[in-house]
């Protein structure tokens, strides 16, 4: 008869900090600039697989549509204004921008 061991193998056992590892190895390098806007050329569909956090001036911000790292630059949108084609009206803000995923 055979048995299986119900004890893992070294090789078996994860750790969280392995599996971060092993996660960080699959997502794509963040690009200089990125849009959550499909129709920009500036749009990555892999990055947005995964979660991307931005720091702006030293505070994370949750409301950023498109940034620029080597421009130092982010849009937002300006409040519930919205553009003729009824998409939210951006603005540019400019300061020190961090990129990361989470």
């Amino acid at each position: 008869m055979n048995s299986i061991s119900s004890t893992p193998t070294p090789d078996a056992v994860s750790t969280p900090a392995a599996a971060d590892q092993a996660a960080a190895d699959t997502r794509p390098a963040l690009p200089d600039r990125l849009s959550i806007d499909p129709r920009s050329p500036h749009h990555v569909r892999a990055v947005f697989e995964h979660d991307v956090g931005i720091v702006f001036n030293g505070k994370e911000r949750f409301d950023v549509s498109e940034y620029c790292i080597s421009e130092r630059w982010i849009k937002v949108p300006a409040g519930k204004t919205l553009d003729r084609k009824g998409n939210p009206l951006l603005i540019v803000l400019k300061g020190a921008v961090e990129v990361f995923y989470k």
